[in-house]
């Protein structure tokens, strides 16, 4: 996967013991998104920028459950037919940031935008993410651009806290498609 970890120290708030378990954390989370993009998936990756290790997986579209009237409701794919996914992890340890605004734009093969759309939080059983169903004009090699404004969620310890200042706007060149539904 992507890059160097920027290292972080003991502090008040944090011990070796649970920097190590943290680390940990990030590690069997990156195993999983690995599993996901390199196995699961027919095309994935992952680039570091700043704060953030920033991945996708690209499968065919697939049926999720959805929240209606206050009940669980499964919701196979319409006229979707690709499922686009993103996962933001912290550069430091590797672990999964909740709580993000994803916004994923895709090019097709001549450079046109298919369209724009937010990401939600998706849970899955083995791997959290962000993402969602997708229609695209069929099979190719596209461009996605994934954005997000920095999180709002407080941060403890003073020693590793001041971090994800930023949010990050990153571009994938070639992402290979193959639609259908799964």
């Amino acid at each position: 996967m992507a890059g160097d970890k920027p290292p972080m120290k003991p502090s008040e708030e944090v011990s070796r013991t649970a920097l190590a378990l943290a680390t940990a954390q990030g590690d069997a989370y990156g195993i999983a998104l690995k599993h996901m993009t390199s196995i699961v998936a027919h095309d994935g990756g992952e680039m570091r920028q700043g704060d953030y290790l920033i991945g996708f997986a690209v499968e065919k579209a697939e049926g999720m459950y959805h929240m209606r009237g206050g009940k669980l409701e499964w919701i196979e794919p319409d006229q979707e037919n690709v499922h686009i996914e993103v996962a933001v992890r912290d550069a430091s340890d590797g672990r999964f940031l909740p709580g993000l605004k994803i916004f994923a734009t895709l090019f097709d093969p001549s450079g046109n935008e298919v369209g724009t759309h937010e990401m939600p939080y998706l849970w899955h059983p083995a791997l959290y993410h962000y993402g969602r169903n997708w229609k695209v004009p069929g099979d190719g090699t596209y461009r996605l651009r994934v954005r997000f404004e920095a999180p709002d969620f407080p941060r403890h310890d003073e020693v590793n806290g001041k971090r994800f200042e930023t949010g990050a706007d990153v571009e994938f060149p070639k992402v290979e498609i193959k639609t259908g539904k799964g």
